[in-house]
């Protein structure tokens, strides 16, 4: 069995991930996992997942190591993985680690370990740049962050909804839910309109 995996950083609002799912399934992913998580995120779920559900000899696909990992320890413990399993790991057009027997070479051991490197350089490098670019438009004055939540910003589902919750017909939860917000985004409007 081949499965794809494909990452991205943030939700499908901020992030298109169907490019990488296109590239899988045109390089013959049959079954393709995918998911909105941080690259050094300790738990990757979907990649956990899929990492249970493969039998020895199956293949699992993707774009750039930088999808798995970005972190060399990471990487390390998911080649650890993919020997134990004795599977094969594609990093389309970059290399493939073949542990079918349950071993990988040395040179393909050391260069996905440079390519876990380079990811986590990548990441250090992203990560000062958005440090130096938040300093320096705070220096020119620009306010850093999320805007200040005010009345105004209360969306009218939620007004419509409020003379229910006042009355105790409906919970915390039942009023997310029917307002299609998070709880925590309830919390924060109730406390707006307490002040």
């Amino acid at each position: 069995m081949i499965y794809g995996y494909a990452r991205a950083s943030t939700n499908e609002d901020k992030q298109d991930i169907n490019r990488q799912i296109r590239e899988l399934k045109d390089a013959g992913a049959q079954d393709i996992r995918f998911e909105y998580e941080h690259g050094d995120s300790a738990v990757k779920p979907q990649l956990s997942l899929l990492l249970e559900t493969v039998n020895e000899g199956d293949t699992i696909l993707t774009l750039e190591v930088s999808r798995l990992a970005r972190s060399t320890k990471q990487l390390c413990d998911l080649i650890d993985k993919v020997k134990e399993k004795k599977i094969c790991l594609d990093i389309l057009g970059s290399i493939k680690v073949d542990c079918s027997k349950g071993t990988i070479d040395p040179m393909t051991n050391a260069f996905i370990q440079m390519s876990g490197v380079f990811a986590e350089l990548e990441l250090m490098i992203i990560r000062e740049r958005v440090k130096s670019g938040m300093a320096n438009a705070k220096a020119k004055g620009t306010k850093i962050g999320r805007p200040k939540t005010t009345k105004d910003d209360i969306p009218a589902i939620f007004y419509k909804h409020y003379p229910m919750y006042q009355k105790g017909d409906l919970n915390i939860s039942e009023y997310a839910r029917l307002c299609n917000l998070s709880r925590a985004s309830i919390y924060k409007y109730l406390s707006l309109l307490n002040k």
